[in-house]
């Protein structure tokens, strides 16, 4: 995971920015003096194991020997926004830079009055689907669900939803959450029912309970919360959880026993996480040498090299940029193609209805 990142030139960056329209007309020669002048960054909710973050941190302060402050690694998405509110006038290390969140927070943080815009150099790879059009917000990095597989207990490993509903997989299947209340599960659910309604979104939730109930009447469905070590016990041969934590589980299990990770052929919902700059950053010009940093082609890669697909991932395979070391760790690229990012409105209503309806549809108590 220690890759250097790259540098870009002030020619390019210009170039880009003339044409996304970047809130800043700096060249990256003089962004990177302003920042090395502020001389640090705080950043808040960055676990160094997750997504390679101890390395894309350590390279930043290599690159350009800015101290970085690591407020609270284990806070979650509302605890970077309150960090916020609470350091308004405070001008210290302790008042957060910027903030790597949910992908409903972006909209609420912006709602509030909390960020400030900045498009970063490489803004019209970003996917629109995962971006405030006026730059508050922009998607980082993404999972999309997958079947974690234990192929010593299932030899015949399902390729698509529909295929969990076999006689071949009874007493296999698991959600790696409880669907009233784990938004992962809840979006495992929705992604059975958009493979199931054939990608209409307005039908997915209730095609997903459907989904869900044949799958429990089948004997199919083990009410269980699955996780790595349920997998390699065999109390749940098949979970459903995002791929990072699957592919994450395969290296931490070591072929004991061996793991298969598929992205099912149709029904691919991606969950997004969203980086975005306080409007009240004590050194807002580190915080944008952060973000070129985040959104170049290296620094899009070190997150990859810890699972998390970064949100260019499609650009960087498109231009063949991704090493075949890595992309041999990874499902086939084209797996990823049909990749849907559910938009905000559209996951407030599956929850609403899968939270509401799971008891009386499906009847599975899953603990």
């Amino acid at each position: 995971m220690k890759q250097a990142l790259v540098r870009l030139t002030s020619a390019s960056v210009l170039a880009m920015w003339a044409v996304t329209g970047a809130a800043s007309a700096q060249s990256m020669d003089q962004l990177i003096a302003a920042a090395k002048k502020e001389g640090q960054l705080s950043v808040i909710a960055l676990p160094r194991d997750w997504c390679g973050y101890g390395a894309v941190i350590d390279s930043f302060k290599a690159k350009y020997g800015i101290q970085v402050n690591e407020l609270n690694p284990d806070a979650g998405s509302g605890d970077e926004l309150e960090a916020i509110k609470a350091n308004k006038g405070n001008a210290g290390p302790q008042a957060p830079d910027v903030i790597d969140v949910g992908l409903s927070f972006g909209p609420s943080a912006k709602s509030q009055g909390l960020l400030q815009p900045y498009k970063v150099s490489t803004w019209n790879t970003i996917p629109d689907s995962a971006k405030d059009a006026e730059g508050y917000w922009y998607g980082d990095y993404y999972g999309v669900l997958a079947f974690e597989v234990n192929k010593d207990i299932v030899t015949n490993v399902p390729k698509d939803w529909s295929d969990l509903l076999k006689p071949e997989y009874k007493n296999t299947v698991a959600l790696a959450g409880d669907p009233r209340a784990s938004a992962q599960a809840i979006q495992g659910v929705y992604a059975a029912g958009l493979s199931a309604a054939q990608g209409d979104a307005s039908k997915a939730a209730e095609a997903g309970l459907n989904f869900f109930s044949d799958l429990n009447k089948k004997g199919n469905f083990v009410p269980v919360i699955g996780k790595a070590a349920s997998v390699a016990q065999g109390a749940t041969p098949i979970v459903i959880r995002w791929d990072y934590n699957a592919l994450s589980d395969r290296d931490t299990l070591k072929g004991n026993p061996a793991i298969e990770v598929v992205v099912p052929k149709t029904g691919v919902v991606a969950g997004v996480y969203v980086q975005g700059i306080s409007a009240y950053a004590p050194h807002p010009n580190s915080a944008k040498l952060w973000m070129e940093h985040l959104y170049s082609d290296e620094g899009q890669i070190a997150w990859l090299k810890g699972y998390c697909h970064p949100i260019r991932f499609q650009d960087l395979a498109n231009n063949k940029k991704i090493p075949a070391d890595l992309l041999a760790k990874l499902p086939p690229a084209e797996a990823y193609d049909k990749a849907v990012f559910p938009t905000l409105s559209q996951q407030d209503a599956a929850k609403e209805v899968i939270t509401k309806k799971w008891d009386s549809v499906v009847g599975a108590k899953v603990n």
